[in-house]
């Protein structure tokens, strides 16, 4: 139960730290909602349970959190447990037989009436990260966004057809990861291939730790 998880995540944090880039002075504390990058506080909604960080929302400060909503974006928040099988590179030779692992997810009836409203009225939801995207995309039945907990094993890859996805901000991923091709889905391969080609050309830093790209309307994709 939550208690048992807590307390299990508490016991982590008092034998050991997790694996963490040098960028970060302090690594991410399992039982706060904070990570510090080299003194700034980053923005991390946390519930205790998934297996990874939300590494696209650390990019968010708090102050950038605040110029956001100053611009009128309304910002809502998501959980997803993130298994390890997220990682697990697709070998299956038809990508449609690789089998993805079940994760928990949750939205809440605030984060669900936001982006209804948004998409009756016309407005773009942008998602922070593929798990943001992944719990959204799992969640639409019937036209609407459907609040509440539940589990997800959705695989997006090419040829997927986006219900709720307006727009995505996402880090770097592995060669061969579902991650990568939920992108491809999104950007179309071809953009994919062209702006991890120009991020290894310019040296950028990939994987949880590293930086993002924004893809908007179209897959037009700006690192």
């Amino acid at each position: 139960d939550n208690e048992v998880t807590e307390l299990f995540a508490h016991d982590l944090n008092q034998r050991g730290i997790p694996a963490h880039a040098p960028l970060y002075e302090e690594v991410y504390d399992l039982t706060t909602n904070c990570m510090l990058a080299k003194g700034v506080a980053l923005e991390v909604k946390k519930t205790v349970g998934s297996a990874a960080a939300p590494t696209a929302g650390l990019h968010f400060t708090p102050e950038l959190l605040e110029q956001v909503g100053e611009m009128g974006v309304k910002v809502c928040y998501v959980t997803l447990h993130v298994g390890l099988g997220t990682f697990r590179p697709v070998k299956a030779e038809d990508i449609a037989d690789h089998e993805m692992h079940s994760e928990f997810c949750q939205i809440s009836q605030e984060t669900a009436d936001i982006i209804n409203e948004t998409k009756r009225n016309g407005g773009r939801v942008i998602c922070v990260g593929t798990t943001s995207c992944r719990t959204l995309e799992s969640a639409w039945k019937e036209g609407a966004l459907t609040p509440g907990p539940g589990s997800t094993g959705i695989f997006i890859y090419p040829g997927y057809k986006f219900q709720v996805l307006d727009g995505l901000i996402t880090n770097f991923h592995l060669p061969e990861s579902t991650l990568i091709m939920l992108v491809s889905a999104f950007a179309g391969y071809e953009s994919t291939m062209n702006a991890y080609r120009e991020a290894v050309q310019e040296r950028y830093r990939f994987f949880s730790f590293g930086d993002a790209m924004f893809i908007g309307d179209h897959g037009a994709i700006a690192p």
